[in-house]
């Protein structure tokens, strides 16, 4: 009976890992993570797009330092939704479904100053480290090390890049 049970169950989620977290953790977790998941392709995209599209007297030095950024966003995705599978959570499953859960706001205009991106991806990337934060205190909650010690990481990761773009559009005084 108890075999059958476990098999109907598995049949229900077949993708769902074991995790000794407990069903509440999972859940938060793996909602938490995804919208994480979801922030991350957004600003990665949105720094692609003004890696791509930024002009004017410091080109190279924007254009440079745009790619370098997207490549260390882009580099969160995979360990993400690992962790989200790791935790016994399904993860994102198409555009779609990184557009419903994204907070990152889209930049569609056909033009944008260099300071207007670069002060833009500022303010997205103090944002990113503020939801990391909250993702960190729920992962410190449930007692789940593993993701605390990932996010460590990556909010330095990205008070770095916030760094860089606080100076690089900080005015100068004489």
């Amino acid at each position: 009976m108890a075999d059958m049970k476990k098999a109907a169950e598995l049949r229900k989620s077949p993708l769902r890992t074991p995790s000794d977290l407990g069903d509440n953790a999972v859940r938060d977790l793996s909602g938490a993570l995804n919208e994480l998941l979801a922030d991350t392709f957004a600003l990665y995209l949105k720094t692609k797009n003004f890696h791509w599209h930024v002009s004017g007297p410091h080109f190279r030095d924007y254009h440079l330092m745009l790619d370098e950024q997207a490549g260390q966003i882009l580099a969160m995705t995979d360990p993400i939704a690992e962790r989200v599978r790791k935790l016994g959570g399904t993860t994102l499953r198409s555009v779609g479904h990184i557009s419903r859960l994204q907070r990152v706001k889209d930049n569609d205009a056909d033009y944008v100053d260099p300071e207007g991106m670069l002060a833009e991806l500022r303010d997205d990337n103090k944002d990113l480290a503020q939801r990391m934060r909250s993702v960190h205190d729920l992962s410190d909650e449930h007692n789940d090390f593993a993701t605390s010690s990932l996010l460590d990481v990556w909010i330095d990761e990205t008070e770095r890049r916030l760094w860089f773009l606080f100076e690089s559009t900080r005015r100068r005084t004489s």
